[in-house]
């Protein structure tokens, strides 16, 4: 079959058309994107794809995991870029976008769509595993047998409290990942905020009740120290019970924060 050359240009112009539209699209999604604007960082060191947290000292990089003040990543790339000529030492900061991030395995091995949070290492993002404050999340991959060795990869930048992880660890570690949820996520927080009150109130009750059968105990030997055994074994099963409603308590508490 003949081919008039017309058809054949239409047809090679379409091709081309489709091939640089994937093109573009492909590299689209590998650019960082967002606005980025001109922060003064207190930190001489910082470089590109570090990890800026507000502090009262200014804008720092951060050696704790899971930071309560993350703010956003250096880019030297942004899409678009508003620069304060009025400050000096100042770099780009994206706060929200796609952003090229210093990370580390000292968590594990980084997939796509992992949360990405501050680590001890300065400026360098980690793995996140459990409840707490997060930069973002991986659009790529990075596996690295050494931990110290430092790579990057495109983040999803959005730092938020993320509480979507399954509860682990004590009471303690949870209720605290309460207090640092309610500033970002009242609704999060309200679980936590529920088991406070039903601890609080299960030990208050059981205080109370303690100590009426205790004070009742005592006036009861006083009246008759014969039966001061009975009394006593009346006592300590009382403060047995008492002790179990509070166990009940707690576990009703925990139930709360991992369901």
């Amino acid at each position: 079959m003949k081919y008039s050359a017309p058809i054949i240009f239409i047809a090679a112009f379409c091709l081309l058309t489709l091939v640089v539209s994937i093109s573009k699209a492909v590299y689209a999604q590998s650019k960082p994107s967002g606005v980025a604007i001109s922060i003064p960082i207190a930190d001489k060191n910082a470089k590109d794809g570090n990890i800026i947290s507000s502090s009262t000292k200014g804008y720092i990089l951060i050696n704790a995991p899971y930071d309560t003040s993350i703010y956003g990543v250096i880019t030297e790339d942004p899409s678009v870029f508003i620069e304060n000529v009025n400050l000096a030492d100042t770099k780009a900061v994206i706060t929200s976008g796609k952003a090229y991030v210093t990370v580390s395995t000292i968590n594990g091995e980084i997939e796509v769509n992992d949360f990405i949070t501050t680590s001890e290492i300065k400026g360098v993002g980690q793995k996140a595993k459990i409840n707490g404050f997060v930069l973002g999340t991986a659009l790529e991959s990075y596996s690295e047998p050494d931990k110290n060795k430092i790579g990057k990869i495109l983040v999803s930048v959005n730092p938020r409290y993320n509480g979507s992880f399954t509860a682990q660890g004590n009471l303690l570690e949870l209720l605290r990942g309460g207090l640092d949820a309610f500033p970002l996520s009242p609704l999060a927080s309200l679980r936590y905020i529920l088991a406070a009150i039903i601890v609080a109130t299960t030990f208050i009750l059981g205080f109370m009740y303690f100590g009426k059968v205790a004070r009742t105990g005592v006036e009861a030997l006083g009246r008759n120290p014969l039966a001061g055994r009975s009394i006593t074994l009346g006592i300590l099963f009382n403060l047995l019970l008492t002790l179990g409603i509070m166990a009940i308590g707690l576990a009703i508490a925990y139930l709360i924060l991992i369901l």
